[in-house]
C-alpha cells in the first residue's frame, strides 16, 4: 500500500511531557500527551522519563486513532532534539528512530523553540514577526536572519518559567507551577519589587529572591500579583526595544508561558501602541506538544525539499536556537 506521503508525526519530550502529535493534509489531525506532575516541589527528570516510557505506546496509538490513520501511513517522523532535560530528551529520541527505522521513512531532529515558533507562525498566519519566546527553560526575543534566527536579547539567568515555577515552590503551593500562579495574582496588589533590564536582555532570579524574602509579611496573592506585573513590563519594555530596532510589523508570543493570559494582554498592548500586528497560537499549541513538533518538521522537510541539513539524530540538551536549521 502506497503511504499517504503529507502525513507527518511529532514526537515532543523535553520535559514533563510526552506529546504525540499528527498533521496531515494541510491540517492538524491529532495532538495527544500525557504530562508527569506530582503534588509539591520540582520535578526529577529520571521520574519524568520514566513516565515517559511507560506512556509512550498509548500516547501513539491514541494520537494515531484520533487522526484516523495507522503507522503505516506515516511517511515522516519529527522530534525534539533538544534543549532539555537529557533523560525526557533521550526517550522521545528512541521512539523516533526506532519507529523511523521500522517504517524506513526520513527523519528531523528540531529544535524545542523553533517548533514553538512555526506552531505559532501557522496558527497566526504570521511571516516575518519579532518573536518573543518564553518557556520555562529560557525566554528571548528572537528575529529570523536567512536560515537561522537571531538572538536579540534573552534571560541573563533563568527562564520566566522556571522562575514563576521557583516561586510558586517558594509558597509552597501544592500545584507549584505558572497556571496557579496566575490564578493567585487575580486577587492580589501590587508591592515595589526589583525591576532589571539591560538593553534587551533581562534577570528574573533577584525578582524570585525578594519575593521569597517578602512572602512572610504579604500574602501570596499580593506576591503573585507583584511578580508577574513586574517580570512582565521587564519583557514588554526590551521587546518594545526589540521592535523599535527591527521595524517588524508583526509580534509572536511563544512558549509555555505565553498561556498566561495577564501576559498576552500586555504584549499585545505593547505591540498594538507600536503599530505591530500580535498573535499568539491557542494555549494548546503554546503548552510542550506534538502537534508542534510535526507541522515543524513537515514545514522543513518540505522548505529545504527533502534535505533538511541537519542530519545528527542524537540529542542536545543545551541546543541554542542559533544552530538549528530553521
Amino acid at each position: 500500500m502506497k503511504k499517504r506521503a503529507s502525513i507527518t508525526l511529532g514526537i515532543e519530550s523535553t520535559a514533563h511531557t510526552l506529546g504525540i502529535g499528527i498533521y496531515g493534509n494541510g491540517k492538524i489531525l491529532a495532538n495527544s500527551y500525557r504530562t508527569y506532575s506530582q503534588k509539591f516541589g520540582g520535578m526529577k527528570p529520571s521520574d519524568a522519563a520514566d513516565h515517559h516510557a511507560v506512556v509512550f505506546e498509548e500516547v501513539l496509538r491514541e494520537a494515531m486513532a484520533n487522526a484516523g490513520v495507522s503507522v503505516h501511513d506515516i511517511a515522516l517522523i519529527g522530534y525534539s532534539k533538544g534543549p532539555g532535560l537529557a533523560p525526557c530528551l533521550r526517550v522521545g529520541r528512541t521512539g523516533a528512530v526506532l519507529l523511523s527505522s521500522m517504517l524506513k521513512i526520513p527523519l528531523i531532529p528540531l529544535h524545542h523553540s523553533l517548533a514553538h515558533i512555526e506552531i505559532g507562525r501557522y496558527e497566526c498566519g504570521m511571516e516575518d514577526p519579532l518573536v518573543v519566546y518564553v518557556s520555562g527553560g529560557n525566554t528571548q526575543l528572537l528575529v529570523r536572519k536567512g536560515s537561522h534566527y537571531s538572538v536579540l536579547g534573552e534571560t541573563l539567568d533563568m527562564g520566566l518559567g522556571n522562575a514563576i515555577d521557583h516561586l510558586a515552590r517558594e509558597m509552597g503551593l501544592e500545584k507549584a507551577h505558572g497556571g496557579e500562579i496566575e490564578r493567585i495574582a487575580r486577587e492580589g496588589n501590587y508591592i515595589e519589587l526589583p525591576y532589571t533590564v539591560k538593553g534587551m536582555d533581562f534577570a528574573f532570579s533577584g525578582l524570585v529572591t525578594r519575593c521569597a524574602q517578602l512572602l512572610p509579611k504579604h500574602s501570596n496573592a499580593d506576591i503573585a500579583h507583584s511578580f508577574q506585573e513586574t517580570a512582565f513590563a521587564m519583557l514588554c519594555e526590551a521587546a518594545e526595544r526589540a521592535l523599535m530596532l527591527t521595524k517588524k510589523k508583526e509580534v509572536l508570543l511563544c512558549g509555555g508561558v505565553a498561556q498566561n493570559g495577564r501576559l498576552q494582554g500586555m504584549v499585545k498592548a505593547m505591540a498594538e501602541e507600536n503599530g505591530a500586528v500580535y498573535g499568539t497560537a491557542r494555549n494548546e499549541y503554546n503548552k510542550d506538544n506534538g502537534a508542534m513538533i510535526a507541522y515543524t518538521a513537515h514545514y522543513l522537510y518540505d522548505r529545504y525539499g527533502g534535505k533538511y541539513p541537519d542530519r545528527d539524530n542524537n540529542i542536545r540538551p543545551k541546543y541554542r536556537i542559533e544552530d538549528a536549521p530553521a
